[in-house]
């Protein structure tokens, strides 16, 4: 009888806990979602309206200047431009819009629910949490898309005219261009509709799977639901599902507009027609195999072949360098890779605590809806990438940075400069130098004490069996992988491991470099010497490319300012302009 009774006491709590934070989520969502979301939405346009004059600017002269692209293929773009960025001016300002509106709302009424992961005053919690933190989230989208647009769109174009003349001229063939118009308007025509059509007839299928999964799980007390106070967060995402069932609609439309485009790349790339056919064909076929293996649906596809194609078509030639694909990454498809520990190893997981979306995404016949989403909220901020990864790389570097400036490697000089530089050229010991110094002694760390993966500071290896399920990073971490087993294999001296550090710091600066006296020297082997350098070069384009990253930027610049006052403390106040530069900024 009283365990009956204490059975019916939790449910009724349940109920109650999700009906206060359901109407509580709904009325913080009501009274401080216009102004977050008017932030986003009036802070976005503006960027996106104020630096279109310079984009255009930026990428009509990057065209013209760059060595990469011959005249025909130049004209071709030029021609091109008005469509792009006709494109990009209104999906930028219609996804601000919509993220605006989604953030706003939605992230005021989620931190209602996971009120319920607190130990005490849970109430509190419930009233409190998502509303300040919110309107400052919104201020925060809008400073890390403004950094895309104003440091990292520039960084990228700076890169394509300063290619070196080494590098390989793409050229264009008048002969293929009515071909490449062709296929991008086919590519277009077909993919729209029957991505659009795909995703409505199967939207059914996601709806009451979804559905039929939650409610097992909330039932049966397993996957995402196994704790109590996780229950309510089941109720918000079972009447929330059809919201992300929509959603996913409106990406397989979104997406449908590139995938349909990039059929003139590879008439160019290919210097076929028929190939840029057989993708558009192929493409669809791809689509409709996916999301039949992410919706548990029959293996293969349904859509009938052409009668002149027995099987799928190959729209790459044999050993072709780069292909579309819809899979997921390398770590996950099982690419060869000597790096990877064996998989009966056990390494400690690096999810943080548990939230509402990383509980969400436990649901397997949802991944690939949640998958999209949490890409676009990672693309404007308000997700980011694994905190664990990000803090650790900030921890590094402001370590690191502590190190060189007690050995008057850096001074405070170049911590102004680089928080006063507007282009992100500018500043290039600390933008640049410092992360590789930080990196570089990061995989030292990990060939000294053997790990198979990255050591990260706090203890933790990072392996491609525990790494963040993030696929932004994922793109970095087997090229880094690589590089430390470069770095392992060439067996480094100690001078020439001072002589790498000096190359990574300072790059082209001879000068700087020769007056650091770090006991370097530089191998006699010309070989060797060559090898060393090469890794500096990658270090170096790693960096300058996740540096491009949303989020980076703000994050680097509290390591800056950490710096600076960290050098102001220990020095004191050399210039009095300096210091009101730095304190200003």
């Amino acid at each position: 009888m009283g365990s009956t009774l204490k059975d019916w006491m939790k449910f009724v709590y349940v109920i109650f806990g999700f009906c206060c934070a359901f109407s509580l989520g709904a009325l913080k969502g009501i009274f401080v979602g216009p102004i977050a979301g008017l932030i986003i939405i009036i802070g976005n346009v503006g960027v996106i309206v104020g630096l279109f004059p310079f984009h255009v600017f930026w990428t009509v002269y990057t065209l013209v200047k760059t060595n990469r692209l011959d005249v025909p293929l130049k004209i071709a773009f030029l021609f091109a431009l008005p469509a792009l960025f006709a494109i990009w001016l209104g999906l930028s300002i219609a996804g601000s819009v919509l993220v605006g509106v989604g953030y706003g709302f939605f992230t005021p009424w989620v931190s209602a629910f996971e009120a319920f992961r607190h130990e005490n005053k849970k109430f509190r919690h419930c009233v409190v949490d998502g509303t300040w933190e919110t309107i400052q989230g919104s201020c925060t989208v809008v400073r890390d898309f403004a950094d895309i647009c104003y440091h990292s769109y520039p960084a990228f174009l700076n890169e394509r005219r300063e290619s070196s003349s080494t590098d390989e001229v793409l050229t264009l063939r008048f002969v293929h261009v009515p071909g490449c118009i062709i296929v991008g308007i086919l590519g277009l025509l077909v993919e729209i509709p029957l991505y659009t059509a795909i995703a409505i007839v199967k939207s059914p299928y996601m709806l009451f799977k979804g559905w039929h999964r939650l409610m097992h799980d909330l039932i049966s007390r397993e996957g995402p639901f196994l704790e109590t106070a996780c229950i309510p967060i089941a109720g918000l995402t079972i009447i929330m599902w059809p919201l992300i069932v929509i959603a996913s609609i409106l990406m397989a439309i979104f997406s449908s507009f590139f995938i349909g485009l990039y059929g003139a790349v590879i008439v160019y790339q290919e210097k076929s027609f028929q190939k840029g056919v057989a993708y558009v064909i192929a493409m669809v076929a791809e689509f409709d195999e996916y999301t039949n293996d992410w919706l548990y649906l029959r293996e293969g596809t349904v859509l009938p072949k052409t009668p002149l194609l027995t099987a799928r078509p190959r729209y790459r030639r044999k050993g072709s360098r780069s292909s579309v694909h819809f899979g997921g990454s390398s770590r996950r498809a099982g690419v060869n890779d000597t790096s990877v520990e064996p998989r009966g190893m056990l390494v400690p997981s690096l999810a943080p605590s548990r939230s509402v979306r990383e509980t969400m995404q436990e649901v397997k016949v949802v991944q690939m809806a949640l998958l999209v989403l949490v890409l676009v909220l990672d693309l404007f901020g308000s997700a980011s990438y694994d905190k664990n990864i990000w803090e650790d790389m900030m921890k590094s570097c402001e370590m690191r940075g502590k190190e060189l400036l007690d050995a008057s490697v850096i001074n405070p000089s170049d911590l102004c400069e680089w928080l006063k530089a507007k282009n992100s050229n500018d500043g290039p010991i600390i933008g640049v130098g410092l992360p590789c110094y930080a990196l570089f002694h990061n995989l030292l760390y990990s060939i000294e004490s053997g790990s198979v993966g990255l050591m990260m500071i706090d203890g933790i290896e990072v392996t491609a069996l525990n790494a963040p399920q993030d696929r932004l990073l994922d793109w970095f971490f087997q090229p880094v992988m690589v590089l430390k087993e470069q770095i392992k294999v060439i067996a480094l001296e100690e001078g020439e491991v001072r002589y790498l550090e000096k190359l990574i710091i300072f790059g082209g600066n001879t000068e700087r470099m020769e007056s650091w006296k770090n006991g370097s020297f530089k191998p006699e082997d010309a070989l060797r010497a060559a090898q060393i350098q090469g890794m500096a070069r990658r270090m170096i384009g790693m960096v300058r490319s996740v540096s491009k990253l949303p989020t980076y930027r703000r994050r680097f610049r509290h390591v800056v300012k950490a710096l600076s006052a960290y050098s102001i403390e220990k020095n004191g106040p050399v210039r009095t302009g300096s210091v009101r530069s730095v304190n200003s900024i």
